[in-house]
């Protein structure tokens, strides 16, 4: 069968690689299941393997983790082979066309919405889990600077939750074109203005209650969020770092301001409400999908999506046993 191999920074190739095999059931070790991906989309996080970021050991499989596909085999309780669930590898190593995994990390689909929607729980799923650790969000004023996936999956929840005002941030107006599908209220280029003056002159003179980086990475823009948050107000960093940045702690300090993090979110609850809210269409996550390519040009998948390329948001990636909805 196929798995991903990095080869070199920005190069990526399919390699044979064996047919995994389930354990033997254990009363020591929960249920594991051979789960077959078939539709998969990137994210973020999977572009510090594609770039060669040294931060982790890279592997064979990296880097995927946003799937549905079909259980092959079990040997728990949850599943029945030939079930369609959505599946979270362990650290991201999912670009193999079957893996090993624990039952206790895949949930059932919405049969309600398309299996495209469906896997969208996956990240939403993890928005969710981030904003619980605000509090209530009815009639807060909150900025969102980054308008990727990420960003636009926080626009639509905080609408959900009652803000006052969602103002989507972000370098590239292609996106922000986007944000109000979103539910965002308002948008602010920071490539052309003055994002702190902008977003004062939204609020009538005054900055958001809360602030939430999505960006993340080799861009991430932690300080920037310092500069917009009020007074004794929060910041959810999201965006996952460089294993270190240079931080303005001192004007963070003086702001008194709260600094939430958010990772690994609950399979029992968070990743379910997520595939809840879509198949309730309270979110419709179909605009964010807006490319797709086969298993076989992964290459230049990851390259449209490294690149926001032509507007790209999530990038799609369909196994050759991808039955289309």
């Amino acid at each position: 069968m196929l798995a991903g191999k990095f080869i070199g920074p920005r190069r990526i190739e399919l390699v044979d690689v064996p047919e995994p095999e389930l354990p033997k059931a254990s009363n020591d070790t929960p249920g594991q299941l051979i789960f077959q991906p078939e539709c998969t989309c990137l994210c973020g996080s999977d572009l510090p393997f594609f770039r060669g970021s040294d931060e982790w050991p890279i592997e064979v499989g990296h880097s995927l983790h946003e799937m549905t596909g079909t259980v092959v085999d079990t040997n728990g309780s949850r599943f029945k082979p030939g079930e369609r669930v959505l599946c979270v590898p362990v650290s991201q190593l999912g670009l193999f066309e079957r893996f090993v995994v624990d039952e206790s990390r895949a949930i059932p689909l919405d049969t309600r919405v398309s299996e495209e929607e469906a896997m969208l729980a996956q990240p939403l799923g993890t928005a969710i889990y981030a904003l619980k650790k605000l509090p209530n969000l009815t009639d807060l004023d909150v900025a969102v600077v980054g308008q990727g996936p990420m960003g636009q999956l926080f626009n639509a929840s905080l609408r959900n939750l009652g803000a006052r005002h969602v103002i989507g941030i972000d370098l590239l107006e292609s996106r922000l074109a986007q944000s109000p599908t979103f539910g965002a209220t308002e948008t602010v280029c920071n490539k052309t203005d003055n994002p702190v003056a902008a977003v004062k002159e939204i609020l009538g003179g005054n900055l958001p209650d809360v602030v939430i980086e999505a960006v993340g990475h080799y861009d991430q823009q932690f300080n920037l969020c310092i500069d917009l948050c009020r007074h004794s107000g929060r910041i959810l960093y999201f965006g996952v770092p460089p294993e270190t940045i240079e931080v303005r702690w001192r004007d963070l300090l003086f702001k008194n301001l709260t600094v939430h993090t958010s990772i690994n979110p609950d399979f029992s609850r968070d990743f379910p409400l997520a595939m809840r809210w879509i198949g309730e269409g309270r979110i419709n996550v179909k605009p964010l999908i807006t490319h797709r390519f086969p298993l076989a040009e992964i290459q230049e998948a990851f390259e449209v999506f490294l690149e926001k390329r032509d507007g790209a948001l999530k990038v799609l990636v369909e196994f050759p046993s991808w039955k289309k909805d």
